[in-house]
């Protein structure tokens, strides 16, 4: 999802994604943290462009993102790419700063579209539809149990001990791991201590003991 925010920034070096000359009636807006952008299956009304801040892209359930797919970072576009290829945003999306955000009309994002050189708009159109079957496919997988996944991730960088067990040392953040996995912090440290409950892991702070490896693989799947 990383693609998603460097595609906003290539964009804008198009005349079309000019926001002042765009649409001079998108007036900027404050939004807090936590804030829901877009809801996921939704057909934009707008297009959000983000001026500052970080917006969090994923997949929620119940009101908590339980799954995330990628973070983008200000200035950039949120879902120009669903709207150029008329499709349903696929992605929550939630503020995870205080932004600044401006909602351009369709009415004018079409016409700058309208705009440029019928090369440009197919190349830009191409893009869009690209972002938006692989996004579509990230979402897909999520199917795989984020147990499974946080259980293929302990044993994909598990070491041997000196005892002869096995452990793994957390060198990043939590919430650094959980973005790799695909989901997020609350849910990593939700199967953390659900594996820990059930005698999977052992240990405190940053290094964590694999008491029963074999146990640990059938949960991973493997």
């Amino acid at each position: 999802m990383a693609q998603h925010a460097r595609a906003g920034a290539a964009a804008q070096s198009v005349p079309m994604f000019h926001i002042p000359s765009f649409d001079p009636l998108a007036q900027a807006e404050v939004i807090s943290s936590g804030q829901l952008l877009r809801q996921r299956g939704a057909h934009p009304d707008s297009v959000l462009y983000l001026d500052s801040g970080t917006v969090v892209l994923g997949v929620r359930d119940e009101g908590q993102m339980r799954h995330q797919l990628g973070i983008v970072n200000g200035p950039a576009w949120l879902d120009a790419a669903f709207v150029l290829a008329g499709k349903p945003c696929c992605v929550d999306m939630v503020t995870d700063s205080r932004v600044r955000v401006r909602r351009v009309s369709l009415a004018s994002f079409q016409d700058g579209l309208n705009a440029l050189p019928d090369t440009v708009t197919a190349l830009v159109r191409d893009m869009a539809q690209g972002y938006c079957q692989q996004t579509e496919t990230a979402v897909s997988r999520l199917a795989q149990d984020a147990e499974a996944r946080c259980a293929q991730w302990l044993l994909r960088h598990a070491q041997h001990a000196d005892n002869g067990t096995l452990r793994v040392t957390l060198n990043q953040r939590k919430r650094t791991i959980a973005a790799q996995l695909g989901i997020a912090p609350e849910t990593f440290s939700r199967v953390l201590r659900h594996l820990r409950e059930h005698g999977l892991i052992a240990g405190t702070g940053n290094v964590l003991n694999l008491p029963q490896p074999s146990a640990l693989q059938t949960v991973a799947g493997i």
